[in-house]
């Protein structure tokens, strides 16, 4: 029988325990795990048994974690793979489909430290990505050589809140032999399933929403499973890999493995070992039985205060997907029926004073929202982005990505809808 979503994140990837009859997932501390005996050893390291070996590739908390996730996802069950964090999702999802001397195409508008991994780290490694407007069509297919390896995007643009023509995007990226990725930890699987609009590859921050607590760090990656890594211009998948007995990952792994998610494990988290923690992925275990309801709460919550700060006369700009002014209403439309999420960036109107300078003092003034570098938290948060979490970009770099000097990002908690909107209006009454 086909299970929903509000189902699946409870009982996703969990039966009770088989040894102790523990109805909660047990959490596994161990570091590594005993083998059956000398043939089981070498099967599990050839890949021809399922099993754990050692908790930098898997461990069987982790696992229930990935199997709630894909599923969540709409993916196989074995097609999702855990990580210490969302930048490592992100880091790893490249260096597992491109090499030196391949490409990336990317839209402008990310999150400040992807930018800089594309724009310094990932061409240090010889990859080059190739920046587009977002969402230009035109522009992003002109860029597409036969060195370009994926199309990379962000469901919902942080911290811009653009939104992406997912189905559009994932029809350009096929007709030209590409997966299309997509970062989509502003939205979670309640809001958006990328891969029902034609995206391959999924991937989330676990510390945002997911997690939702601020209280662990990490990431996964998705893989739909339905890309096809015998295409020639995927070598990493073609030719034989000299660091694992010579598999060729998109030809010859047995037993129906997901070729994208199966190498990540096997090349890059094995030898590199940005592995998640146990305890983290049980705390995101337990979070993820409650998402459809704090989503829900959350975009409630943020529709109601970017309604309020749009009608506001000290506020000179909002954007947030669900006002029907917005820029993005119509994608919204399409792709968030559920609700928008619960992000809202504004500027202030700064007469005399300067943007950033009025920024600070509003933000000083706030009582209930916490000033810091995250989102996706129970409580509601603020940050000054182009001086904290982009502010490794330059102005050029800032304005491409769609970021103005005075914006403000809220990140809208669970708290009472009248206390954050009090909140927000005794702020805004104390500054000129």
């Amino acid at each position: 029988m086909k299970q929903r979503f509000e189902t699946i994140s409870i009982h996703g990837g969990h039966s009770p325990d088989p040894v102790t009859g523990a109805s909660a997932r047990p959490l596994y501390r161990s570091a590594a795990y005993a083998f059956k005996n000398s043939q089981h050893a070498a099967d599990l390291f050839a890949l021809k048994e399922p099993g754990y070996i050692y908790t930098r590739l898997g461990n069987p908390t982790q696992e229930a974690l990935e199997t709630r996730l894909a599923l969540l996802e709409g993916a196989p069950a074995g097609a999702a793979l855990a990580l210490a964090s969302g930048t490592s999702a992100v880091f790893y999802a490249i260096i597992n489909l491109a090499r030196h001397g391949d490409e990336i195409i990317a839209v402008s508008n990310l999150y400040g430290g992807t930018y800089s991994m594309f724009a310094a780290i990932l061409p240090d490694l010889g990859i080059r990505v190739r920046f587009v407007r977002p969402y230009d069509l035109e522009e992003t297919a002109k860029n597409i050589t036969g060195k370009t390896r994926a199309i990379f995007v962000e469901a919902i643009g942080n911290p811009g809140l653009d939104v992406a023509d997912i189905t559009a995007l994932a029809d350009l990226a096929h007709a030209g032999g590409l997966p299309l990725i997509v970062d989509a930890t502003f939205a979670t699987p309640y809001l958006l399933r990328p891969l029902e609009y034609g995206a391959d590859i999924v991937l989330h921050s676990l510390t945002k929403w997911i997690g939702g607590q601020g209280n662990a760090i990490g990431g996964i990656v998705v893989d739909g499973n339905t890309f096809d890594w015998k295409n020639k211009g995927f070598a990493l998948y073609d030719e034989p890999d000299a660091s694992y007995h010579g598999i060729r990952w998109g030809h010859d792994l047995p037993n129906a493995l997901p070729p994208f998610i199966t190498r990540m494990r096997t090349v890059p988290l094995r030898n590199l070992g940005a592995c998640i923690s146990p305890d983290n992925a049980w705390f995101f275990l337990q979070s993820v039985e409650t998402l459809a309801l704090r989503m829900d709460r959350h975009s409630a919550n943020a529709m109601a205060v970017a309604g309020y700060l749009a009608g506001h006369p000290k506020v000179a700009w909002v954007r947030y997907p669900g006002l029907t002014e917005d820029p993005c209403h119509a994608l919204a439309c399409r792709y968030l029926p559920r609700g928008c999420g619960g992000m809202v960036v504004f500027g202030l109107a700064a007469g005399s004073a300067s943007g950033r300078e009025l920024g600070q003092r509003f933000t000083e003034r706030l009582g209930l929202f916490s000033h810091l570098a995250n989102v996706g938290d129970a409580k509601s948060l603020i940050l000054h982005p182009a001086s904290t979490t982009h502010s490794q970009l330059s102005d050029r770099q800032q304005q491409e990505a769609g970021l103005k000097p005075e914006m403000l990002r809220l990140s809208i908690g669970l708290e009472h809808q009248d206390d954050i909107l009090e909140d927000l209006e005794q702020a805004l009454a104390g500054i000129a």
